[in-house]
């Protein structure tokens, strides 16, 4: 069973227009991307905690491949994480972080967009965000 679209927020990668879910409680956080079977083009899924730490992820009745961008208070990407759907298998950030970017499988390489590269979005990373790209 499909679960609802939660509310979204309006991310930047560089021209790249990210239209994301916010996952921002317990429930949210658990159920993720669970039983959906596909997402929109430059649709995702923002994990969003109260406080910095090793927030790991795991994809138990997930669809769909995933790539997973953990990213600092700034909105810059700490690491990036690809993942198979149906796994338990663990993937963790590089360093804690308080939020988590879901996007399907190959996105992020597919534009270019690794580890140090900023993502923006005044609503979620405060102001000051408003230029994106690698070291901004």
């Amino acid at each position: 069973m499909a679960q609802p679209t939660l509310p979204m927020v309006t991310l930047q990668a560089g021209i790249q227009l990210i239209r994301a879910e916010v996952a921002d409680d317990d429930r949210k956080r658990a159920t993720g991307l669970m039983f959906r079977e596909s997402l929109a083009p430059n649709h995702g899924m923002l994990f969003v905690f109260a406080r910095k730490a090793g927030h790991c992820f795991w994809m138990r009745n997930t669809l769909i491949p995933l790539s997973i961008a953990f990213i600092d208070d700034d909105g810059t990407i700490v690491n990036i994480a690809d993942m198979a759907p149906h796994s338990e298998a663990s993937h963790c950030p590089a360093r804690p972080v308080r939020f988590a970017l879901e996007m399907t499988q190959g996105w992020f390489a597919q534009r270019g967009i690794a580890a140090g590269y900023r993502l923006t979005g005044k609503e979620v990373f405060g102001p000051g965000t408003e230029t994106s790209g690698p070291g901004n």
